[in-house]
C-alpha cells in the first residue's frame, strides 16, 4: 500500500540533507516501527467508486511504536491528547456509500500531516540542524508544527533535544508517502469525474458556542460555495448543528489542496468530542453509536447525489 516511501537523499525546502535509516537513529530493534513505516496509511476502497468525494482521517492515527513512546515524557495516554481518536471509525461507511477513505495509521504527536513540510522548529533538535526554508509559522510558534513539540492541550512531548536526522525520518518515512498517496487519489479522483471534493475529517473539544460540527472552506477560497452549502445542509439534516469557519476555517489540507478553479474542492470538518468521547480516558463514550449513526445519514445524504 505503501509504493512511495523512501529513504537515501532528500531535500527539505532549500535545504539538502541526507534521510537517516532507522538503524542510524538507534531505533533498529523496533519491528512495530517498521511496519508502521511499511504501511503508514490505509485507502478504504468502495466496490462501486461513483463519487467525487475523497474523505481523510489525517489525526486518527493511534499506533505508538516503543522508540517513539522511548523518547517521550509523556505516558502513552497523554500522548493520545492529540489524536482525533477514533475519526476514521466514525467515517468508516463512507466505502459503502461509493467513495474512499484514506486515513493515517501513525499518530499526530509524532508527524502531523496537517502541516506544510517546513513548519518545524530547529529547537527541538540538537545542535547542527539545518530548518528547511520557510518563515516561522503561528503553529510552530505555538509547538504544533509538522514534528509537534507539544500535545493538543500544551504540555511538551520530550524532554531532551531530538536527533539531527528524526526530522527528516519522519518526513521521509510518513508524511510525504501521506501525501503522495493523497495527491494521487485526487488526480485519480479529477481524472474519473472531472473534479475532486476532499472532506477532511477531524476532531474538537466542545467550543462555547455548542455547534456540533464546524466546517471550514478557508472562507471560500478552498470549495465552491455550492459544494461547502450540499455538505452543512446534509451535516443538518443528519440532526447536527452546524458553524462555518469558525473558530476553524481549515488547515494545511484545506489550503493546500483546494482550487476551486481547478475543480480541486476542500473543506475541513470539526466534529464535537462531546458527542462520542470521553477525553480524560480517550475511550468511546455512551453516545458513540448513535454519532456514528448520525455521520453514517450525512454520509448517505451528502453520497447519494454527489454527482447531481
Amino acid at each position: 500500500m505503501n509504493e512511495n516511501a523512501s529513504t537515501g537523499s532528500q531535500a527539505l525546502g532549500t535545504q539538502p540533507v541526507t534521510v537517516p535509516t532507522v538503524a542510524e537513529l538507534g531505533i533498529g530493534q523496533d519491528p512495530d516501527l517498521s511496519d508502521l513505516i511499511e504501511r503508514p496509511f490505509t485507502i478504504l476502497e468502495p466496490s462501486n467508486w461513483s463519487s467525487p468525494y475523497l474523505f481523510t482521517s489525517p489525526h486518527s492515527g493511534n499506533i505508538y511504536v516503543p522508540s517513539f513512546v522511548a523518547l517521550s515524557r509523556l505516558n502513552l495516554l497523554a500522548l493520545r491528547r492529540s489524536e482525533d481518536a477514533f475519526v476514521d471509525e466514525l467515517f468508516g461507511a463512507v466505502p459503502e456509500h461509493g467513495a474512499r477513505l484514506l486515513s493515517a495509521r501513525f499518530p499526530r504527536a509524532y508527524v502531523d500531516v496537517n502541516r506544510a513540510d517546513d513548519e518545524i522548529d530547529p529547537a527541538m533538535f540538537k545542535a547542527g540542524f539545518v530548518k528547511p526554508g520557510g518563515p516561522k509559522s503561528t503553529r510552530v510558534s505555538a509547538g504544533l508544527g509538522v514534528i509537534p513539540k507539544v500535545v493538543r492541550d500544551g504540555v511538551e512531548i520530550y524532554d531532551k533535544r531530538l536527533a539531527i536526522g528524526e526530522a527528516a525520518f519522519r518526513l521521509a518515512a510518513f508524511y510525504r508517502p501521506y501525501h503522495a498517496a493523497l495527491a494521487r487519489l485526487l488526480a485519480e479522483t479529477r481524472a474519473r469525474f472531472g473534479m475532486a471534493v476532499i472532506v477532511d475529517c477531524h476532531s474538537m473539544p466542545p467550543v462555547a458556542n455548542g455547534y456540533d460540527v464546524v466546517i471550514g472552506d478557508r472562507h471560500g477560497n478552498a470549495c465552491a460555495p455550492e459544494l461547502s452549502d450540499r455538505i452543512e445542509a446534509a451535516l443538518r439534516e443528519a440532526g447536527f448543528s452546524v458553524a462555518r469557519n469558525a473558530p476553524y476555517a481549515g488547515g494545511y489540507t484545506t489550503s493546500h489542496y483546494g482550487r476551486p478553479t481547478e475543480e480541486l474542492h476542500a473543506v475541513q470538518i470539526e466534529l464535537n468530542r462531546g458527542l462520542y468521547l470521553v477525553e480524560k480516558r480517550i475511550e468511546r463514550s455512551a453516545g458513540f453509536a448513535s454519532c456514528q449513526a448520525a455521520i453514517q445519514g450525512f454520509i448517505a445524504r451528502l453520497l447519494e447525489h454527489s454527482l447531481g
